[in-house]
């Protein structure tokens, strides 16, 4: 069975700030595993956080490919109680940007390429952060809501895989209208027989492959 997390991963705590311009501290779960070629960071989606089971499962198979992950909660328990945040975009999207920063800011991950792994409204945000972060090299979204990255798909340059289940038929619908508006390299993959959450047996462990293959592939393979 694929583990949930790296053995030795760390929690830390992520420089952010709040609406107010305060400093807050968000925190995240870090793993780096021997021979780390890469770091992904997590931005989660509605109702979810650095727990959720689905992504650290994602995470575990990252590992096993010689990837780092960063699990940061975006939101503090405050701010994920009032629904309008989970939509708030931008929002999320600055606190993505400080969590690769607070990445490409620690000696043992300074060097790795970063890519982004965005759940249903995380995957806005990362894309929109990859819009205006020049140092992210690919992103993944599972089950997204790329359509409410706006007219920041059309700032994307970087490669994109569009993870959807084929019994989520809205949000399957939502990736194919958002697809053609991304400039860059991408692709619209269609996980058969899973509906949104992947919960059907096998499906979260295809999206787990695919995601460690698009990360091997425009990671791992980059120039450093």
């Amino acid at each position: 069975m694929t583990p949930l997390v790296e053995p030795g991963a760390i929690e830390v705590v992520v420089p952010a700030m709040s609406r107010a311009g305060a400093p807050l501290d968000l925190p995240a779960t870090l793993a780096i595993p021997d021979d780390a070629h890469g770091i992904v960071v997590f931005a989660h989606g509605s109702g979810s956080g650095r727990g959720s089971p689905r992504n650290r499962l994602v995470a575990g198979v990252l590992h096993e490919g010689g990837l780092a992950t960063l699990l940061v909660d975006l939101l503090t328990p405050e701010e994920a109680g009032e629904r309008a945040n989970v939509f708030d975009i931008d929002l999320l999207a600055e606190r993505l940007r400080s969590a690769v920063r607070f990445a490409l800011g620690r000696e043992a991950t300074a060097p790795l390429p970063v890519g982004l792994f965005g759940a249903s409204t995380g995957a806005a945000a990362a894309l929109v952060a990859a819009a205006g972060e020049p140092r992210v090299r690919a992103v993944v979204s599972r089950g997204g809501r790329p359509d409410l990255a706006g007219a920041c798909l059309a700032r994307v340059h970087v490669p994109v895989l569009l993870l959807v289940g084929s019994l989520d038929e809205d949000v399957l619908e939502l990736n194919r209208r958002a697809v053609d508006h991304l400039a860059g390299t991408k692709q619209l993959s269609i996980v058969h027989g899973a509906s949104h959450l992947f919960e059907e047996e096998g499906t979260l462990a295809e999206v787990a492959r695919q995601a460690a293959e698009w990360f091997r592939r425009y990671l791992v393979r980059a120039p450093r």
